[in-house]
């Protein structure tokens, strides 16, 4: 992937006066603090850019849901009150519906096993105080069946975690026991999908929650997400990166130079090939969310950017499918607001 490397320098071309006043100016706000001080290259005019799908149909304005791929087709799933499975088919560009679950579900991020969408550590029920479903909830595309999966055991409840599938294990990464309230915990949880059993393993370096994690390589990646708390529901918010070596099982902490360079949560996480790419989310930085789209170089430890989002928005999901990104739904503004109505996507250099 031929992607535009982030820099903290400032280059100063040849300015006009007007130009070089304009400057100053900007200078003068970021010493102040009133605006990022940090510079990136300009997007080059031919380097591919985000588009809106033209679609027949559509689907369902939602927040806090999940957006993933199965056999080809697109799902996009949950979200607060309780709206139908809606299935795009990026060959013919059209949305047609599935079955609604069976009971409100949001705040997850869904996995892909044996040809099933399985739904762990979601949550249920109204803003401020969500609580855990007790249960993995599974949709079946084949039947566009909801079923109940395995019961989650109260040890291990909790909702807003980070999930990924590893040779027939899932791998539960942190999250939050009381909705937007507190009880935010650092668990690491797996669960083998062929017999049922939980187990407990290392916790991670650092709590968090409304965040998404990746696996490449054997290796889990925790980004992104905050410790939401009811009087500061979007400041607390995860820079750290933190991986989990599934056949070491011990956890590290990438420098800080690896950091998140866009601290915020509610965004999604997708990997493509050994870049982790984050989308979206919301921060106390701004009232919109975020549209900054911002990959890590596992092999080197570097953060590099993609064009921005047309539109930013948290509360939903990323899929890569045929090397193009796509992402739909969500919110536009931090901490809720108008519902996005768009699917966007981005083919990659």
């Amino acid at each position: 992937m031929k992607l535009e490397t982030m820099k903290s320098n400032c280059y100063l071309p040849r300015l006009n006066a007007a130009k070089l006043s304009g400057l100053f100016l900007s200078l003068l706000l970021c010493a102040a603090g009133a605006v990022p001080a940090e510079t990136t290259t300009p997007q080059a005019a031919s380097e591919p850019q985000w588009s809106v799908v033209t679609a027949t149909g559509k689907f369902s304005g939602r927040d806090e849901c999940s957006f993933i791929e199965c056999g080809g087709l697109f799902y996009l799933i949950g979200g607060r009150g309780l709206s139908p499975v809606d299935i795009f088919d990026p060959k013919t560009n059209a949305w047609k519906q599935g079955s609604r679950p069976p009971m409100e579900i949001h705040h997850f991020q869904p996995v892909v096993w044996q040809n099933r969408i399985y739904v762990p550590c979601a949550m249920t029920g109204g803003f401020p105080k969500e609580t855990p479903v007790d249960h993995i909830l599974i949709y079946d595309p084949a039947k566009n069946e909801w079923s109940n999966g395995g019961e989650i055991p109260p040890e291990f409840r909790r909702g807003s975690t980070g999930a990924a599938v590893y040779q027939d294990q899932l791998y539960l990464v942190c999250g939050i026991i009381n909705g937007h309230l507190d009880g935010w915990v650092s668990w690491l949880s797996r669960y083998d999908l062929k017999t049922g059993k939980w187990s407990a393993l290392p916790e991670a370096p650092h709590a968090r929650d409304h965040f998404g994690v990746a696996e490449i390589g054997g290796k889990i990646y925790a980004v992104g997400g905050r410790r939401s708390k009811g009087s500061q529901p979007l400041a607390l918010t995860v820079p750290e990166v933190d991986v989990y070596d599934i056949q070491k099982g011990t956890w590290e902490t990438l420098p800080p130079s690896s950091s998140l360079p866009t601290q915020r949560a509610g965004g999604s996480t997708v990997a493509v090939g050994n870049k982790l790419i984050v989308l979206g989310g919301e921060s106390v930085r701004q009232r919109e969310s975020h549209a900054e789209v911002e990959v890590l170089d596992t092999a080197t430890g570097t953060w590099r950017k993609l064009p921005p989002n047309i539109q930013g928005r948290h509360g939903t999901g990323t899929i890569c499918f045929e090397n193009k990104l796509y992402t739909c739904a969500g919110v536009s503004q931090c901490g809720g607001g108008p519902m996005v109505r768009t699917l966007e996507c981005l083919p990659l250099p």
